[in-house]
């Protein structure tokens, strides 16, 4: 059996990109360790925090909640600050892992994937699936320790912008959920001023993980502080969870093969 390790930009990425994904590895006997660059601390802050208890405090919970509903082995920091969106004052601490020097940052995430000898390492696409600033860096910071240690194979994870346009015309149609209330468009300038995601004849690799969506939207809920049930991904029902989730979607670097379904292990 092989390990997986995901590299993911803040506490809840992991179970919105790659959940299913970690899931079906996990129950296939693969190992999976789980990286998580910054520590979420600009994030929607709860109303019911303990005394003494801090939103990284939280968040670390909730991470580990969403890692044991997904089988994940192992979780841990590369403990920069979140950068905040395009824009932000947080853009400026020197602590922000924007700011981190790619080498020191790749020099971290190496060791890592030697001493967990990992076989196949997550990020993100070029523009960190929606442009902000801490999924740029995972994408760079992740190339460049896959450079410094030999053996690993790279996918990046990314979203198919063609399929959630249709999905989101779909729901219009049918009634299912009003998309116009979020103000959200595919097609639209995202963090970066790009368009969310990848097109479909950029994407190598289709993962069915319709079996997982269960798992993958029980570790969702695991973040509550910040993807309540008023959230737009857990305002939908079952059904149109798994349509919207049941599929995760990869870029092969090294390829320039057209989409094909598959597993990440083939």
């Amino acid at each position: 059996m092989s390990t997986l390790l995901c590299f993911h930009a803040h506490p809840d990425d992991e179970c919105i990109g790659t959940g299913g994904t970690i899931a079906r590895a996990a129950e296939q006997g693969h190992r999976v360790v789980l990286v998580v660059a910054t520590n979420g601390d600009h994030g929607e802050t709860p109303v019911d925090l303990a005394d003494g208890e801090t939103l990284i405090d939280r968040r670390k919970k909730e991470t580990a909640a969403s890692a044991a509903v997904l089988g994940i082995d192992t979780v841990l920091w590369l403990g920069y600050a979140d950068s905040g969106m395009t824009g932000w004052q947080q853009n400026f601490h020197s602590d922000a892992f924007m700011n981190a020097p790619i080498d020191e940052a790749a020099q971290k995430l190496a060791q890592i994937l030697r001493s967990e000898n990992v076989d196949l390492l997550t990020t993100y696409d070029w523009h960190g699936g929606y442009g902000h600033p801490d999924h740029i860096q995972v994408h760079r910071v992740g190339h460049r320790a896959a450079d410094l240690v030999a053996g690993v194979r790279v996918l990046e994870g990314t979203m198919n912008r063609d399929r959630m346009r249709a999905l989101m015309d779909y729901a219009r149609k049918m009634g299912a959920f009003n998309t116009d209330d979020e103000g959200f468009d595919p097609d639209g300038p995202a963090d970066d001023g790009n368009p969310m995601g990848s097109t479909e004849d950029e994407i190598n690799l289709r993962v069915d993980v319709m079996r997982y969506s269960a798992k993958k939207r029980a570790a969702m809920a695991c973040h509550a502080s910040q993807l309540g049930d008023s959230g737009f991904f857990l305002k939908m029902d079952e059904e149109q969870f798994a349509m919207a989730f049941g599929t995760e979607w990869f870029i092969d670097p090294t390829s320039n093969d057209p989409l094909r379904d598959g597993w990440i292990f083939e």
